[in-house]
């Protein structure tokens, strides 16, 4: 019993003692920190931060915002062009991993396995995005993150006044610009 005991707290610290890579979102509108969970999604993760490291989101701007919903970037420039992304990561929505409200996740076609640059944050617990079974209505949206300083950021875009501009919806009137992306410790 007390051997049990031992080991289900020394997993319990080293799960505590983990250290997981960071990003920092620096936008206009200010800071927004993600903590990415490499062990759930491992190539997301690592598509992630190839586009981070290579400085592929700096001045892109998120470029969809609904209220109650998400706000999605990381893919277009403020004239509304997209930018040329890598090849599509496979969807890995089957982690265990839930859209609640904080959470990163990759954004894609109806093609469940389309998803390359861009992501969104979820503003409120958004179930309808989880995993349900490998079929094409079930594969979901990977989440591969979560926001842990700066959510308050996140609020107040997703609040943004919205327009249509160069044939997208959902546009904040104002540009949010996402000035860099960087890795931190």
């Amino acid at each position: 019993m007390c051997a049990a005991i031992a080991i289900t707290c020394f997993i319990q610290n080293a799960r505590a003692n983990t250290v997981y890579p960071k990003v920092l979102l620096e936008t206009n509108q200010g800071e927004i920190v993600l903590e990415l969970y490499p062990e759930k999604a491992p190539e997301t993760v690592e598509n992630f931060l190839k586009y981070v490291r290579d400085g592929f989101y700096n001045g892109t701007i998120f470029h969809r915002v609904i209220k109650g919903f998400m706000i999605q970037g990381g893919g277009m420039t403020e004239g509304m062009s997209k930018k040329t992304t890598l090849d599509p990561v496979k969807n890995e929505a089957y982690n265990g991993l839930k859209n609640l409200r904080g959470t990163v996740a990759m954004a894609r076609t109806m093609d469940p396995h389309s998803a390359t640059a861009q992501f969104f944050i979820n503003t409120v617990d958004n179930g309808f995005l989880d995993f349900k079974g490998q079929t094409a209505t079930g594969w979901g949206y990977c989440v591969f993150g979560k926001v842990i300083k700066g959510m308050e950021v996140v609020d107040a875009i997703e609040q943004m006044p919205t327009t249509k501009k160069e044939g997208h919806s959902d546009v904040p009137r104002s540009t949010v610009v996402l000035k860099k992306a960087i890795e931190i410790k």
